[in-house]
Order: C-alpha cells, then structure tokens, then sequence
C-alpha cells in the first residue's frame, strides 16, 4: 500500500492510503506521497501545493519575505531561526525573530 493525494487545481484536497488498482479506477488526478519524503519532496497534506515543475508538495508561503529552498521545497525565513534553544516568533515587519523573553 502506498499514500496517495488527490490534486484539484494544484491544491492536495484529500490523502489516502491505497494500492495502485485502486488507484487507477477512481475518479481524478492521485499522485503518489511519501512520509520518507524520497518522493516529491514533501509529504502531501490537504491544502498544500502541488508543483508540477518541481514535481514535489510545499505549503503555501507563510509571509511573503520566505523563500523556497529549491532543494527542500520548505520556506526559509530570510533571517536564520536562532539556536540559542528559546521559542521565537515571526515579525514581518521588521524581517526579524522575536522571543517572549
């Protein structure tokens, strides 16, 4: 059996584990995900974006400063998160990591 996600306009709606039979006589577009994500990146959870030209899942950008790592298909923050062990928040704004503290 393997997980499979169901991609309407680019967008994962529904994530299912099947085999491929199954797969093949159902309805819509399935393209198959990973929890190892040795395939397409990501594993594929409902609302994220499936890239057809990077064959692979991503969230949808979370502040629009983030990048995508072409090579994890994760946002980055264009300001490191800190590893000093404290919880940090995201402020836009200023572009920087704020903590509670």
């Amino acid at each position: 059996m393997s997980h499979y996600a169901k991609i309407e306009n680019n967008l994962v709606v529904q994530v299912i584990v099947a085999e491929q039979d199954f797969i093949e006589q159902i309805e819509g577009e399935w393209i198959q995900t990973s929890y190892t994500n040795r395939i397409r990146k990501n594993y594929a959870g409902i609302g994220m974006i499936y890239d057809r030209e990077r064959d692979a899942f991503y969230t949808q950008q979370p502040y629009s400063s983030w990048i995508l790592n072409e090579d994890t298909c994760i946002w980055e923050a264009p300001t490191p998160y800190p590893t000093d062990g404290n919880f940090y928040y995201w402020d836009e704004d200023t572009l920087e990591w704020f903590t509670n503290d």
